[in-house]
Formats: structure tokens, C-alpha cells, sequence
């Protein structure tokens, strides 16, 4: 693991605008977590933009709830919920204040605190080597459920807070990293408005959580 170099935090101006258009720029940004035994960090290698109330498998589709707020709020705000009884999803808000709009964070490489993060994902990285250690280390957080999981990421915990704040202990930032290629293909694990080309990643980073044909 390399030490983390200079860290930007990422602006609200980021996030305002088209989901669309920070699915694609988040993807090589750093999530980060504070705690007390360390910084946990992973890359984003893999969102899906959610559009509102034209899209019908947004969570704003039918309007403004208690659950969803989040989402018709500022942008740079971490949307968190729980998802088929057994995991969390975080998202982050984006479009200006009241337009609903995010982002799904679907995978990331972790970076630093990997054996914290492993622990939290209940994963024995000694027990790995070569290419079954590689394979340990996608079950971190290559997935939605395994992300939230492996940086402690939960809807009492996280919902409503600033990604963007100095302050805060979830945090998203840019350290440098530039992508070089981007696949895009319809989102995946959605039945409604399934057909959509809203899901990014990083070409060929091993740690996308499904396929990654552009279709």
C-alpha cells in the first residue's frame, strides 16, 4: 500500500450539475473515512447517475419523501439506504438545491486501511496469495453493499452528511489520479429503466463489481 499524497477536497460546485456528468468525473476520486484507528480510503472505479423525476428507477421518481430528502437537498451530501434487508447503498446529491438528482458509488480499489477495511468485511488477507489474494481484495469493495460495509458506512450513520466539509469523517477527494479510459454500459441490478447507459468505470480496473462490456 502507498501512502496517500496531497488530498483536494472535492467542492459542492463538483456535484452541481448533471448526475450524468459526475458519475464520469468521480470515477478515479478518493473516498475517504476518518476513524479512530486510521484513514480508510478507496478509489471509485465504478457509479451510475440517477436523474430524478424522469428517471424511473430513481429514488425521486414519485417525488419528495422523508426517506429521500437527501436527494432534493444540496449537492455534495451523502444519500444512504438500506437495500433487500441485508445492506446499505450510499449515494451522493447532486444538481442545485431542490432538484433531485445523485450518484451510486458501485465499487471501489481500496487504498489505505485495507486491513481495517478487510476486517470490517469479516475477509483474512494472510490467508491469501498471488491470485487468490487479488481475489480477496475485490471482496472489500467491489459491490455497493461490500463498499458501505468494508468503510462502516450506514443511513444512521452517514445520511445527510457533507462529503465536501473539511469537518466531516466521510469525505471525498482528489489526489492526482487521472483515468485514462472510461466504459460506460446500462446500469445493472435494476429492473425499472434498466436499458440506460448510466453506469461508469474505469476500463479494465479489476475491481468493477460486474461486467464491463459496453453494450
Amino acid at each position: 500500500m502507498k501512502p496517500l499524497g496531497r488530498l483536494s477536497l472535492l467542492k459542492a460546485e463538483f456535484f452541481n450539475r448533471d448526475p450524468r456528468r459526475v458519475a464520469r468525473a468521480l470515477l478515479g476520486r478518493l473516498l475517504i473515512r476518518k476513524t479512530p484507528g486510521g484513514i480508510l480510503a478507496g478509489r471509485i472505479v465504478e457509479t451510475e447517475a440517477y436523474l430524478g423525476k424522469g428517471d424511473a428507477a430513481a429514488h425521486a421518481a414519485a417525488g419528495k419523501t422523508a426517506r429521500n430528502s437527501v436527494l432534493f437537498g444540496p449537492p455534495g451530501h451523502a444519500y444512504a439506504y438500506f437495500i433487500y434487508g441485508n445492506h446499505y447503498c450510499l449515494n451522493v446529491s447532486c444538481l442545485p438545491d431542490g432538484e433531485p438528482g445523485c450518484v451510486l458509488f458501485r465499487a471501489l480499489e481500496p487504498v489505505a486501511g485495507i486491513e481495517q477495511m478487510a476486517k470490517s468485511r469479516g475477509i483474512e488477507l494472510e490467508k491469501g496469495t498471488g491470485r487468490q489474494k487479488v481475489s480477496l481484495l475485490k471482496k472489500i469493495s467491489s459491490g455497493p453493499g461490500r463498499m458501505t460495509e468494508a468503510l462502516e458506512i450506514t443511513r444512521e450513520r452517514d445520511n445527510g452528511k457533507s462529503l465536501v466539509c473539511a469537518g466531516s469523517d466521510l469525505r471525498l477527494v482528489d489526489d492526482g489520479y487521472r483515468v485514462r479510459s472510461v466504459t460506460v454500459t446500462p446500469r445493472i441490478g435494476i429492473v425499472k429503466s434498466a436499458e440506460r447507459r448510466l453506469r461508469y468505470c474505469i476500463a479494465g480496473n479489476a475491481f468493477v463489481s460486474g461486467r464491463t462490456r459496453a453494450t
